[in-house]
């Protein structure tokens, strides 16, 4: 019988830590919930609904010049916070629980790159990293970071903007973009810049699907954190844990397209509830060691 009562932060960690006591190796998913904290917005509200304009698409940015000055105008004011932004008690939490050994792995759909800063080491990036970006004509990799310094000398004026910063190192600028320059890739001449990661309509490389794969099937579990799972990328793997019979929990604010999967949904602070269970967890682990 699935449990979906939405208990107090104190009582969530308690049946959290109940859960990982219970299993022994986990598989966790994590979308944008688990950064919150960290300053970083998340796309959707509580009922899974967009909170701002959905993201650029793939399709819009590789054909579009006008789109690609748009989109790294708002990057040049936006993307300080992402780049600026540390790991929260849930990032910390799911790495010491991998140290511990419970948590095999994270699949997350964030590009942030904060669960590695927080010390995980098994982390799949399903959407790739922010910090880099690549030419879309010869493959070329390159900082983001490097790129943001082109374009800051190349538009000064922009660095005097400032706007709500949304999601993925974008900001809520709207104005004239059509004097902005956007360089092209100097090794090749002719490519396009654009982010090492998945934009809606793009699909996710296969050999990240196949790793995210085996680590579910290789997982007694699923834990679901700060994912809405609206997007099929990410529920793709819930279903496969359900099809396999594993348990799945979820710890998240609001509704989420996987609700009738859970075995345990717990509606209630991430990080506070996370850092409290891992915390019980291990402790309670070290006791019996």
């Amino acid at each position: 019988m699935n449990d979906t009562r939405q208990p107090a932060g104190t009582e969530a960690a308690e049946r959290l830590r109940e859960f990982l006591a219970r299993h022994s190796s986990l598989a966790v998913l994590t979308g944008a919930g688990v950064s919150t904290d960290s300053g970083i917005p998340a796309y959707r509200d509580e009922a899974g609904a967009w909170k701002c304009a959905p993201p650029m698409q793939h399709q819009q940015f590789m054909s579009s010049a006008a789109a690609r000055q748009r989109y790294w105008a708002r990057a040049l004011v936006g993307f300080r916070t992402l780049h600026g932004a540390r790991p929260g008690a849930a990032h910390r939490a799911l790495a010491q629980l991998e140290q511990a050994g419970v948590v095999l792995g994270v699949i997350t759909q964030n590009v942030d790159g904060l669960h590695q800063k927080a010390g995980s080491c098994n982390v799949i990036d399903l959407h790739g990293r922010a910090e880099q970006v690549r030419c879309m004509g010869c493959g070329a990799l390159r900082m983001r970071h490097d790129l943001h310094a082109e374009l800051a000398e190349s538009n000064p004026e922009w660095l005097e903007h400032e706007a709500e910063v949304r999601p993925d190192g974008d900001a809520a600028l709207e104005t004239d973009f059509s004097t902005f320059e956007v360089p092209g890739c100097s090794r090749c001449g002719v490519g396009i810049w654009k982010p090492d990661v998945v934009f809606f309509g793009d699909s996710v490389p296969r050999e990240r699907v196949e790793r995210a794969r085996a680590l579910v099937e290789g997982a007694e579990a699923l834990l679901v954190v700060g994912s809405s799972l609206m997007v099929y990328s990410g529920y793709r793997f819930a279903r496969q844990a359900s099809e396999a019979g594993l348990p799945i929990a979820c710890l998240n604010r609001g509704r989420t397209r996987g609700d009738a999967l859970y075995s345990l949904k717990l509606e209630a602070p991430i990080g506070q509830v996370l850092e409290a269970a891992a915390l019980a967890f291990t402790g309670v682990a070290r006791a019996a060691g």
